[in-house]
């Protein structure tokens, strides 16, 4: 499990520099409960025998509560959240009921846009049709299932608990209640051939979901599978193996009628998840949880990590903020770039080289039309869309896009 970042010191009632609410506002809600925790994942998450009184699933939606209340008071009401998103961890570990009443509370404090976008991520094994009538009766507009393989032996190594005949009746129940269905898949785990993969691909588009995401396995040191490639009891990943498993992805979801709009996901005409767009678009967010990071006009903070230090600091009174930073100009531009560049619609070539009201400097674009030729010309950036102004990543650019931001910024 990684450390979190260091930082300033964050102010224990919550206060922030900045709380004028001029770009759309999101919520992200961390449950880090799991009824086993992944060989491969490295996220802030907890099986119920690692916690003890304080730190249950049973009393985390009324923790919330005081989360979400702080939040409300230090944004001074905010404005009307526009998406939601439910992550883990596993969301679903929790009643439908208390999603719900999370949900409900959200509402009362912050308000919701008109059309707002609510999603849960959901383990197949965890929920059932009724579980999702649930869901969709409380406000949910969108869940995302965690596929991850359709290949039982895939699904082994990576320790997922359901077998894949669960993922269609999972999609198809979603369906039936009125929600928008997402899948989830992972590819490179140890094992998984070309041909795995393929079949993944295959079964998930044959499920028809709006969306796909799909990211290539990274091993952790920390994490089981990190342990067991470290013993040489598994092969580490392949980037040549990711980065054909990604063209191979790109490939069948297009054809499928699938369109990338970021470098891991894909979705039907009108079907992209705004939320995920909200993060590449720098947006506002608050994150409530343990561990969960938090962004409001250039100010980043995040929580304590585990459950029970974060529940104890909600008692108190205090914010769980562990800490923040307040980052500069030049810093909001470049994470402007570094989070802009994944997006099918890219940047404008301007991107980064003056802020509101200021001057370009000559020199300084001449030097960045000087980089995107040169980016250009080595097949990272699409030289239509440059000649009009902006900069789109091509499909070896979308493999290299670190390379592409390293060099923009250079």
């Amino acid at each position: 499990m990684p450390e979190l970042p260091d930082g300033d010191p964050a102010p224990k009632d919550g206060t922030l520099p900045d709380i004028s609410m001029d770009r759309p506002f999101s919520a992200y809600v961390h449950v880090p409960f799991c009824q086993v925790r992944c060989g491969y994942c490295d996220f802030n998450t907890y099986t119920s025998t690692e916690l003890g009184p304080g730190a249950t699933p049973r009393e985390y939606d009324s923790q919330l509560l005081g989360e979400i209340a702080l939040a409300g008071q230090v944004l001074d009401g905010g404005k009307p959240l526009s998406t939601i998103f439910f992550g883990g961890g596993t969301p679903t570990y929790l009643q439908a009921s208390q999603l719900a009443h999370i949900l409900g509370v959200l509402e009362l404090v912050f308000g919701f846009e008109d059309g707002a976008e609510i999603t849960t991520e959901a383990n197949p094994e965890t929920v059932d049709a009724e579980y999702l009538r649930s869901l969709k009766d409380a406000g949910f507009t969108r869940v995302s299932v965690g596929m991850q393989s359709a290949a039982t032996h895939v699904l082994a190594t990576l320790d997922r608990l359901h077998t894949p005949e669960r993922v269609p009746m999972v999609i198809n129940w979603a369906r039936e209640a009125g929600l928008s269905a997402s899948v989830d898949l992972i590819y490179g785990t140890p094992g998984e051939s070309l041909d795995d993969w393929r079949h993944s691909l295959a079964e998930a588009i044959a499920m028809n979901p709006d969306h796909v995401s799909a990211y290539g396995l990274g091993i952790e040191p920390g994490t089981k599978m990190g342990q067991q490639v470290k013993r040489g009891i598994l092969p580490d990943t392949d980037p040549d193996d990711l980065a054909a498993k990604y063209e191979i992805a790109d490939e069948m979801l297009s054809t499928a009628g699938y369109s990338w709009y970021e470098v891991s996901n894909w979705s039907k005409p009108g079907h992209q998840s705004r939320h995920n767009m909200a993060y590449w678009r720098n947006s506002n967010w608050w994150g409530f949880g343990p561990g969960a990071h938090s962004h409001i006009n250039g100010t980043r903070f995040w929580n304590v990590k585990h459950p029970r230090a974060w529940a104890e600091r909600l008692k108190a009174g205090e914010s769980p903020a562990a800490a923040r930073e307040i980052l500069s100009p030049q810093e909001r531009a470049e994470e402007d770039i570094m989070l802009g560049i994944r997006l099918a619609e890219g940047l404008p070539d301007t991107a980064g080289l003056a802020g509101p009201g200021q001057a370009l400097d000559r020199a300084e674009l001449a030097k960045r039309r000087h980089k995107t030729m040169i980016l250009a010309h080595d097949g990272l950036l699409d030289p239509s869309e440059l000649t009009g102004g902006r900069m789109v990543l091509t499909l070896n650019g979308r493999l290299l896009a670190d390379t592409v931001i390293r060099q923009l910024w250079d």
